[in-house]
């Protein structure tokens, strides 16, 4: 695997441009809160490294990974949200659960952002065990949360632009 030993957070190969005058809102799970806290915390630090200030960041927290679509939903009812970062974690199980929960998720945060012509950022960690998620939310493979928020801010940006 080509991530085995590679940090996928590094971001000093682009220009991730100047979130200041950016608001976002970023919807969290509160399932897997292990996870998705770490998450939190790199989305967090992702936004304000790059200018955004606390108070143009709106936290909803959400019982789980599926309602991270409608709590994306209310979020963007608000028409000062720049862009919505999402942030939860699906670990396989024993059932297809999993798969109908990833799909579902993935298929309705494209739906939202469409609806609403604004950017939802899919920051879901959809991992076969506890382990691969631990490494993407601040471990080895560094944090999809801080990710997640970098690519907020650019097509936030871009956005703003076009």
């Amino acid at each position: 695997m080509s991530s085995s030993l590679k940090n996928l957070s590094d971001f000093s190969h682009i220009e991730v441009g100047n979130a200041a005058n950016l608001k976002f809102a970023i919807v969290v799970s509160q399932w897997n809160a292990q996870i998705t806290g770490a998450l939190l915390k790199g989305a967090y630090k992702g936004l304000l490294d790059h200018g955004a200030t606390e108070e143009n960041i709106e936290l909803i927290e959400v019982p789980g990974s599926y309602e991270l679509i409608s709590g994306s939903d209310i979020a963007l009812r608000k028409r000062d949200i720049d862009a919505v970062i999402t942030l939860g974690c699906v670990i396989q199980g024993e059932t297809r659960h999993f798969d109908f929960i990833c799909m579902a998720v993935a298929n309705g945060l494209a739906n939202v952002g469409i609806q609403h012509n604004k950017p939802v950022i899919f920051g879901v960690l959809t991992t076969d065990n506890l382990e691969q998620a631990i490494d993407r939310s601040g471990g080895k493979h560094g944090n999809k949360g801080e990710e997640a928020a970098i690519t907020a801010i650019q097509m936030a940006l871009i956005g703003k632009k076009y």
